[in-house]
């Protein structure tokens, strides 16, 4: 016998389809929630499928958020072989039913007979270190998204209130920039103090990180800028409000953005393949991080063009009839993380001829008669190549 159990895993509860072979369902669905009670009875469905069976069942499930994570680590502290697939693969053998049918029961009916159909690799324990950097990564950019809309809102605030204070500490955002605004937000606060008054307030929010020279001549750009300003208080008393609240909160975000990069670098510092991506041109810590974070485990792809079509840089293709487009846009499926990744990396890798390879190919193709967008498209499908070639041979990128 070949024992498997389809499982439709949603929000806080999954539903079970046992089979003990090729179309022999065995029992009715089972229902269970994810909490303590719920996975307990789970335990004994699976071990009652086992003792039915001779053996033990793998599980089959599709990859659904973070929904899934609980039943995988639990399937795993039980030794259990669970596979996760790509809810692509199910939807499209839905698309091959004659009956249009969407419940529960019917998705974990589905994934137990697909296990027969297909061949799934069980998942990895390697796979949940990459998992932990993938929503680490996705975190910062979802972290990294709500600092700029914050900074966006600081800075039409600022425009209203102290317009002439940009540029005094360099890094508008830096902290000592920051802190000293929320305490002085106005030109005639700063107008109100001499100068050695600020210097001294700067030299306390900066510590010893700075000369006493320094901050002096932070004191005498700042009064200069708080003269030129075009008024010296604000007539809308609700953008000190605001500007208090959203400079504590750009504050938290550089924080946890820091938290993030160190656990991110912690995690990927682990992974022989951190270094070896890192050897590209164009290639940094972040960027690396992202990229093997968004592909996991690359025995999943036997071929470089599996790769490409997984972060969505192949081109689509139409043809009807005599007709074929000669025209045709990237599909944009798979990763969208990894396709941005890809792009930034192409970009860092060419500007100022960083990456002397990428480079010659990029004006080969311009030379081509390619529009920009079409070639910086084909140096990603160069790039991913490469990538590729790193990640299955682990050997670093070479130059020559």
């Amino acid at each position: 016998m070949n024992p498997v159990i389809g499982l439709d895993v949603s929000k806080g509860e999954s539903h079970a389809q046992a089979f003990l072979d090729r179309g022999v369902p065995h029992g009715k669905i089972f229902k269970f929630k994810h909490d303590l009670e719920g996975l307990a009875s789970f335990l004994n469905y699976l071990r009652g499928v086992e003792s039915a069976a001779g053996m033990r069942p793998s599980i089959v499930m599709e990859a659904t958020g973070h929904y899934h994570s609980p039943v995988v680590q639990f399937l795993d502290e039980h030794q259990y072989l669970n596979i996760v697939i790509n809810p692509l693969i199910s939807h499209n053998a839905k698309k091959t039913n004659l009956r249009r049918l969407k419940t529960d029961a019917a998705d974990a009916h589905l994934l137990g007979a697909l296990f027969y159909k297909e061949e799934f690799e069980p998942y990895k324990k390697r796979g949940q270190h990459l998992m932990n950097l993938r929503y680490l990564t996705r975190q910062h950019e979802s972290l990294t998204g709500m600092y700029v809309q914050a900074k966006l809102q600081f800075q039409a605030i600022l425009d209203q209130v102290f317009p002439e204070y940009h540029g005094v500490f360099g890094d508008l955002y830096s902290k000592v920039s920051l802190r000293f605004l929320a305490l002085h937000p106005t030109s005639k606060e700063v107008l109100e103090l001499d100068e050695k008054e600020i210097a001294a307030t700067i030299g306390r929010l900066t510590g010893r990180g700075k000369s006493a020279l320094w901050c002096l001549e932070r004191a005498q750009i700042l009064v200069a800028a708080a003269r030129r300003n075009p008024f010296k208080e604000t007539a809308f008393p609700s953008h000190l409000i605001s500007m208090q609240l959203l400079i504590k909160l750009l504050l938290q975000y550089q924080d946890h953005l820091a938290d993030l990069n160190k656990s991110i670098e912690a995690l990927a510092e682990a992974l022989l393949e951190y270094d070896l991506i890192q050897s590209i041109p164009g290639i940094g810590t972040k960027i690396a991080a992202t990229i093997l974070a968004e592909i996991g485990e690359i025995d999943r792809f036997n071929h470089a063009k599996k790769l490409v079509a997984f972060a969505g840089i192949d081109p689509s293709v139409f043809s009807s009839g005599k007709f074929t487009a000669t025209i045709n846009k990237i599909t944009k499926h798979g990763s969208r993380r990894l396709r941005t990744a890809l792009y930034q990396a192409v970009r860092c890798g060419i500007r100022s001829n960083r990456n002397k390879k990428l480079r010659a190919y990029y004006d080969k193709k311009r030379a081509e008669g390619k529009l920009f967008k079409v070639a910086i498209i084909a140096c990603v499908n160069k790039l991913i190549h490469w990538i590729f070639a790193i990640l299955t041979t682990k050997e670093a990128f070479r130059l020559e």
